[in-house]
This record gives structure tokens, sequence and C-alpha cells, in this order.
């Protein structure tokens, strides 16, 4: 190992115990036999291991947990991100709580109540009102993951501008002069960003862009059914700009059932790079967003104490625009 600092997950291996036994042990909290504890100790000591400074902050308030708030749960988006969240929570050796609204009717008031249960949450962009937030944040730290900084609460979220890159490359270096967008705009602080730099693209490149989105979710399944609003009849675009990489799978699916040639007869663009998108024919031309490490940093943030009112932080993480052969690039 040299020289390096070990984690916990380290030191629990090497105990032979779990990662909650080894916080317990370093605290000097909570309930462990006389054997495992010394067993424990005895691996700290050889390795000269130091609990997080995060771990020993968290060990001091109530619940010993925190909690991410989603809208829902499906693919590989939000599976990425609460594995980044998760690991950053159990090296600090505390718990998580997670939970998806689902949009019910009753979701603001069901998250109120999760907060006398944690001592921080992470609330996903467009989940609950910004009524409910600030409610939160008067009773725990609040993160905002994926969302805008609201009154002193901090936000992480991606750099949503490379898709105004992504829209110009289509406009001038293929030279495609009728784009759609999919994704709704009302739905998402994301997809916001993300409709706003795809109609400056068009400013910037002189040329008219659509009137509105096409407002569907962001599932595979939205996909298809824009597939069947865009691309049925004479008046389909020559590209579609779509707000995630589901959509734009979802989208594919649809024009490659139709007959149609990708990009041949239509060109489709994503966001995020999930893995599925290097693995389609043709391969999907996106924009990375570094998911798992949102989720990662959103908790750093909130097990530390940084997210509560007063706090002014704006983390925005680098993107990357990806081209790949449906946007009508040749892959290397």
């Amino acid at each position: 190992m040299g020289n390096r600092r070990l984690t916990v997950r380290e030191i629990a291996k090497i105990a032979e115990v779990s990662v909650a036994t080894v916080s317990r042990v370093s605290r000097g909290t909570g309930q462990v036999s006389p054997e495992m504890r010394e067993r424990v100790l005895r691996v700290i000591e050889e390795h000269g291991y130091q609990p997080s400074q995060m771990g020993r902050a968290l060990a001091e308030r109530k619940h010993g947990s925190v909690a991410i708030v989603f809208p829902g749960l499906s693919g590989p988006y939000f599976s990425e991100l609460i594995q980044g969240f998760e690991s950053e929570v159990v090296e600090a050796g505390a718990g998580v709580h997670i939970m998806a609204t689902h949009n019910r009717a009753t979701a603001d008031a069901d998250v109120l109540a999760l907060a006398s249960r944690v001592d921080g949450i992470a609330v996903h962009g467009g989940t609950v009102s910004t009524e409910t937030v600030q409610q939160l944040s008067a009773t725990v730290p609040v993160v905002m993951l994926a969302g805008w900084p609201l009154d002193g609460i901090p936000a992480v979220r991606a750099d949503n501008s490379a898709i105004g890159k992504l829209t110009r490359h289509l406009l001038v270096d293929h030279g495609y002069r009728k784009l759609a967008f999919v994704g709704n705009p009302g739905g998402s602080p994301d997809v916001t960003e993300r409709w706003e730099a795809f109609l400056a693209a068009h400013r910037d490149a002189r040329v008219a862009a659509p009137r509105n989105p096409v407002r569907l979710g962001l599932q595979q399944s939205d996909g298809v059914i824009a597939a069947g609003e865009l691309l049925d009849g004479r008046s389909r675009p020559r590209a579609v700009v779509c707000a995630n990489d589901e959509t734009a799978l979802g989208v594919l699916i649809g024009a490659l059932g139709r007959g149609l040639s990708v990009p041949g007869d239509v060109a489709i663009t994503g966001f995020d790079d999930v893995p599925m998108s290097s693995l389609v024919q043709p391969g999907l031309t996106t924009v990375r967003q570094p998911i798992r490490e949102l989720g990662a940093t959103t908790a750093r943030l909130l097990i530390s104490g940084v997210g509560g009112r007063g706090a002014v932080m704006d983390a925005v993480l680098a993107t990357e625009l990806v081209l790949r052969d449906s946007c009508g690039c040749v892959r290397a």
C-alpha cells in the first residue's frame, strides 16, 4: 500500500469485518464484541488508519444517516448516481435512505416527514417544490443534486452547456437545417438548461430553431413515442437532439423500426453517455457527464455539513462531447 492512506473499506477487508464495524470501533460507539474490537484495533494500529473528518462530523449528529430523494429510480442514470452517493456515505460510516417519489401527490409531505429521521437530505432537481426545499433546509442540511442553488442551499450539477456545442456541431459541421429537441424543460432544471443551450446554438449559427420542444419524459418509451410524432410524414427533422440517452435510444429504436437510416435519413443525439450508448449500432453521439461523481460530490458536501442555510456553493462538473456514428461522424 506504500504511504497511501487506507480507506475504511480496505481496513474492513483486512480485518474481515463489515465497514460498519470498523466505523463503530474507530468512533468508540455501538456494540462490538471484545474479540472483534481487538482485531479491528490491531489492524487500525498496524496500518495507521484515521477515520475521515466527514465520518466524525456525521457521528456527532442524531441519526447517523442521510437521505437522497429522486423523482424515480428507473434507468442507468439513477443507478450511477446512487452508487456514487452511497459509496461516499458508507465510507463515512453512515447509512443511506433512498426515497423515490414517483411524482406522487404526497411527495412534498413525504419528503418533509423524512427530515425527522435523517441528518441531511440530497434532493434531485424537479422532485419537490421550491417551498418544500426551503422548509427542509430550516430543519436539516440540504444539497440540491442536478438542480440550481436555492436561497443559500448549495447545488451539484453537470455543465449542460455542452449540448450547445453538440447542436452547433449538427448545424455547422454537418449542415443540418431542421432540428428537433425531445425533452420537457418544465420537468427538470437539467432539461431546462439543455433546451436553452439548444436555442442559443441556433441563434449563434443564425438558423431558425423549432418554436417548441417535444415535451415528453426521459425514459426509452418516451423516445419511442417521440419517434412516432417526429418521423412519420414528410416534415420529419434532419436531426433529433434528445435531453438524455434513454430518450435518444428510444428514438433510435423508432427510426430503425420504420426502416430509416441513422444518420442517413435522420441523425440522433443524446446526453449522459450511459454504457449502452457505445454498444448500439450506430453508436450514439452524446454528451458525457460524470454521473457517479455527481452523486459522490453531493454526498461529500452533505455529510460534511456544507448543505445548510448560509452556505453558498454551486459545484458545476465538467462534461464532454462524444462524437459517434449517429450524428454522421465516422467513429475512429
